[in-house]
C-alpha cells in the first residue's frame, strides 16, 4: 500500500509543533518546564524541561548512530532554559535534514547494532528515523498531559489545527 504523504509531511508538522511549544514556554515561564514528572517515572528524567531535552537529544543521537558516530553529551544543555533547548531542537533537526538528503539510499535497510540505554538492539537506519519522530509525538502528549494536570495551558497542536493541514 502507498500513501499519499511523506517523511517530509510529519518533519514539517514537528517543525510547526515545536514553534507551539516554544511559544507556550516563553508565555508560561520556567514553572512549566520546572513541574516534576511525578514520582512514576524510570528515573532518567524528573522535570518537564529534562524531557524536552530528552526529546531533542534522541533526535540528535538516532542521527549520530545512523552515521555511527560518537554521541554527544547533551547533559550540558540546561533544562530550565527555554531559548537553549529549542536552539538545541533546531539543531537536532538541523542535523537529522541533513542526514536524510545526505545518507546513501543503499544503507537505509542495512541492520546494525546499537546499545540504547541498557539495551543492545538490532534495527535498521529507517527504523530509527522512524523512532525519531513518533518518539518526539509521544513525549509531546505527555508534556501536555503533564502541564494540563498541573493548570497550565499548553494550546492547541493537533495537525488539523496546524497550517500544514490546508496544503
Amino acid at each position: 500500500m502507498s500513501f499519499p504523504f511523506s517523511l517530509d509531511d510529519l518533519l514539517g508538522y514537528s517543525d510547526w509543533d515545536r514553534a507551539q511549544w516554544r511559544a507556550c514556554f516563553l508565555q508560561l515561564g520556567p514553572g512549566a518546564l520546572a513541574l516534576s514528572l511525578g514520582p512514576n517515572t524510570d528515573g532518567r528524567f524528573a522535570t518537564v524541561g529534562e524531557l524536552v531535552r530528552h526529546i531533542f537529544s534522541a533526535e540528535t543521537r538516532y542521527v549520530e548512530r545512523v552515521r555511527m558516530a560518537p554521541l554527544t553529551d547533551t547533559s550540558v544543555i540546561p533544562a530550565g532554559d527555554v531559548e537553549a533547548l529549542f536552539e538545541f531542537g533546531q539543531a537536532s533537526r538541523r542535523a537529522l535534514r541533513d542526514l536524510l538528503v545526505t545518507f546513501p539510499d543503499a544503507g537505509w535497510g542495512d541492520p546494525r547494532e546499537m546499545q540504547v540505554g541498557k539495551y543492545t538492539i538490532t534495527v535498521t537506519a529507517r527504523a530509527m528515523i522512524v523512532q525519531t519522530v513518533t518518539h518526539e509525538l509521544r513525549h509531546w502528549a505527555q508534556i501536555a498531559t503533564l502541564l494540563r494536570q498541573a493548570g497550565y495551558a499548553s494550546g492547541m497542536h493537533d495537525y488539523l489545527l496546524s497550517p500544514l493541514s490546508s496544503s
